[in-house]
């Protein structure tokens, strides 16, 4: 019963914390620089002269024998998509949060940004397989159904297979998504369902970093452990060619990354447990309107 209360308690804060957010800084925001790309049909009405010819609804006009024209009003609608990784290897965190639990809170902020401009969303958690997935809807029991699985599911497998992941996506949803995928992406190559899923959908990419991926510091001999294969290495922090060497790696990892996702017209963000993530999306959604209005 604790734990039934505990979890509630927790569900009840980020709900409340993340929906204060989202009335005060990112409603607008998100309103601004995500919107609905289709038209819906509203009604037909008699033409009148300076009407675009190509409006005309040729049924109607024949069985009236007075020219009507088709009103279309554009689609606010939206369907979201939050994609998150929920790998052994989002549980490390050597500052105050694991990478996982920054992970939950953003996509907490993204999903009820999207409820609140009356969009639906869903959920895909994934690991080394799809361990979840929960089909768009609107309403606030169902972004709390969302927290919850954010939160506190407890995956099957430890790796991480991103590509899988937008495999299974790309066969689901099948109209245009705003698609959030939320990983510190260390997974294998997931370049081939990306193109398919970039050409569909309007893809954000988070990725979520602990600075001790960026740096070793210098603590003399350590034993480092891979969260998602348990294997384990002796590291001596205290020589600079490996510590140099370790700080090379990731920065080529993520201008890496970089690429991937540029050449691909992919917008990215980077969180960091060590940082409030609410300036950066604030510059995110901020450089993204900028580049929409221009």
């Amino acid at each position: 019963m604790n734990d039934t209360h505990e979890i509630l308690r927790k569900i009840r804060l980020l709900e409340l914390r993340t929906r204060r957010l989202v009335e005060s800084s990112f409603a607008g925001q998100y309103q601004s620089v995500f919107k609905g790309r289709g038209m819906n049909f509203e009604e037909v009405r008699p033409y009148t002269p300076g009407d675009e010819i190509r409006a005309i609804d040729w049924n109607v006009t024949a069985r009236t024998g007075e020219p009507y024209i088709k009103k279309f009003t554009e689609e606010r609608e939206m369907t979201v998509m939050i994609i998150l990784d929920v790998s052994a290897s989002g549980d490390f965190g050597s500052v105050r949060e694991s990478k996982r639990e920054m992970a939950a809170e953003v996509a907490s902020i993204l999903a009820f940004s999207a409820i609140h401009n009356n969009d639906k969303v869903g959920l895909l958690l994934f690991s080394d397989c799809v361990e979840l997935f929960i089909p768009p809807k609107k309403g606030r029991l169902h972004i709390l159904r969302l927290i919850r699985e954010m939160l506190f599911f407890s995956p099957k497998g430890r790796g991480t297979d991103l590509a899988g992941a937008l495999e299974y996506m790309n066969k689901v949803i099948t109209r245009r998504a705003v698609v959030f995928v939320i990983s510190d992406f260390l997974t294998g190559d997931f370049t081939r369902p990306l193109t398919v899923s970039a050409k569909r959908h309007d893809m954000v990419a988070l990725n979520v970093v602990d600075p001790a991926e960026e740096a070793l510091p210098d603590v003399g001999v350590i034993l480092l452990e891979d969260p998602e294969t348990g294997e384990q290495i002796e590291v001596d922090t205290s020589r600079r060619a490996i510590t140099g060497n370790y700080a090379r790696l990731a920065e080529e990892r993520f201008k890496e990354l970089g690429t991937v996702f540029g050449s691909r017209g992919i917008d990215t963000v980077q969180l960091r447990t060590d940082r409030d993530y609410l300036p950066v999306l604030r510059s995110f959604f901020d450089r993204r309107g900028r580049r929409l209005a221009a």
